[in-house]
């Protein structure tokens, strides 16, 4: 893995508190209390206030919360998928069906 000069490297708990500063604004700026956000969210105001004070809590409640936000595109944004497949830029090629055996008399 490459990180690119100048990036922060967050320890996860470092993250998991950005994260929950993070959605703590967004509440107060759409002007939600907790208890009005964790029922459109469906979740309790116990995992709610976890979330947003970066003690964790569960990959569903968190989920629900981000899209009760209409945050969905944070999710999408995780692990996007490929749109272009580089072997079909070039001309006349095709996709690789599986890997090709490696010749005993090959130079490494």
């Amino acid at each position: 893995m490459t990180i690119a000069p100048g990036t922060l490297i967050q320890t996860p708990d470092e993250m998991e508190a950005a994260l929950g500063e993070r959605l703590k604004a967004l509440r107060l700026a759409g002007n939600l209390d907790q208890v009005t956000l964790a029922k459109q969210a469906g979740v309790g105001v116990s995992a709610l206030k976890s979330l947003e004070n970066g003690r964790g809590s569960t990959l569903r409640s968190l989920i629900r919360v981000v899209r009760a936000l209409g945050r969905e595109e944070w999710l999408a944004g995780i692990a996007p998928m490929p749109t272009i497949n580089p072997l079909t830029m070039t001309r006349g090629a095709e996709p690789r069906q599986r890997a090709r055996r490696r010749r005993p008399d090959a130079v490494r």
